[in-house]
Parts: structure tokens; C-alpha cells; sequence
């Protein structure tokens, strides 16, 4: 069973190609870990929200990644400098 998340992050306007940018270089070190599976980094057409999406081989190969998205100052739950509001996170199992 895969382990999967999407979290919706709220960048300040002014922030927001800063914000993707830095998804990106969480996405780019993610897909160097062990387990694996996808990861997407997506606007929204208003460009009111940045949606990240990711799927790993299990809940632990996840939780190792996110640790090291955790030491680029990358967390799956709080709020970064850049964000205006608490981002919303959603964790997912595969059936």
C-alpha cells in the first residue's frame, strides 16, 4: 500500500515564485530517496495556492523524506516565513 500526501500552502502574493522555487528544490531532493514514487508541484490558476502532491512505497519510506525535506526548512505541517496562512495537508493511502 503506497502512502501519499497533498498539501495546499498559501504563499504571500509577493512571495509565490519564491515559495514554488523552494518546492522545487524539496521536490528535486525528495525523488533522490529511497521509496520513492512521484511528486508534483502545481498553481493554482488564481495563483492564490501552491499544491504539493507526493507518493512514496510506504509511511515510513515517506516520513524518512520528509525528514530530509525537514532539514531544507520543508515541513508537512506548520507554516513557513513565506506563508500567510497554515497550510493544509492531507495524508492518503493507496487501495
Amino acid at each position: 500500500m503506497a502512502f501519499g500526501f497533498v498539501a495546499f500552502h498559501y504563499p504571500a502574493p509577493e512571495h509565490l515564485e519564491e515559495f514554488v522555487h523552494k518546492a522545487h528544490q524539496v521536490a528535486d531532493a525528495s525523488r533522490r530517496q529511497p521509496g520513492f514514487l512521484s511528486v508534483e508541484v502545481w498553481v493554482t490558476p488564481d495563483r492564490n495556492a501552491v499544491v504539493t502532491t507526493g507518493s512514496y512505497e510506504t509511511r515510513e519510506a515517506f516520513l524518512a523524506a520528509a525528514e530530509v525535506g525537514r532539514e531544507m526548512g520543508a515541513t508537512p505541517d506548520g507554516i513557513s516565513d513565506l506563508e500567510i496562512r497554515p497550510r493544509q495537508v492531507h495524508f492518503l493511502e493507496s487501495r
